[in-house]
């Protein structure tokens, strides 16, 4: 499984809760772009519109040896998921304050799949005590490294 895009500020603003596995409806020079590693999710999130699960959003570069398909950068692109998937989906982003939102962008078995999350956003307290667990782990571990040093 080779990543190649990632949303790292997911887990910074967002409560992660769930995962799920999507494929992703793409044109050829759309899927040649992302290997090449020229997309980028930081701002997108996905909706369930009229049964179907959509990626708003999402950043791909234009591959530039593309011949008659050009393509907007941003626009929307289906993902491909089960019916009960998209069911339960869709009542989760009702709840208050969960939203869907990918995570990354990855090779599996030579097809381009995405981990969507249902998340909540984290407040600014939030974002402020993890920092600080991970600082305190972080201070943890270069103590246990250095007393095995001597």
């Amino acid at each position: 499984m080779k990543t190649l895009s990632q949303n790292k500020k997911a887990f910074h603003d967002f409560s992660i809760e769930e995962t799920y596995e999507a494929g992703i409806e793409l044109t050829g020079p759309e899927v040649k772009s992302i290997r090449a590693g020229r997309a980028n999710l930081k701002e997108s999130y996905a909706r369930v519109r009229d049964g179907e699960v959509f990626l708003l959003g999402a950043h791909v570069s234009p591959y530039e040896n593309a011949t008659h398909i050009h393509q907007h950068p941003t626009r929307d692109r289906k993902l491909l998921l089960h019916k009960r998937e998209i069911a339960r989906l869709a009542g989760k982003s009702q709840e208050d304050g969960k939203t869907l939102i990918p995570l990354k962008l990855y090779l599996k078995n030579g097809k381009i799949k995405l981990d969507l999350a249902v998340a909540s956003r984290k407040r600014e307290y939030d974002k402020r005590r993890d920092i600080a667990r991970k600082t305190v782990q972080r201070e943890a571990e270069r103590a246990i490294k250095e007393r095995s040093r001597v």
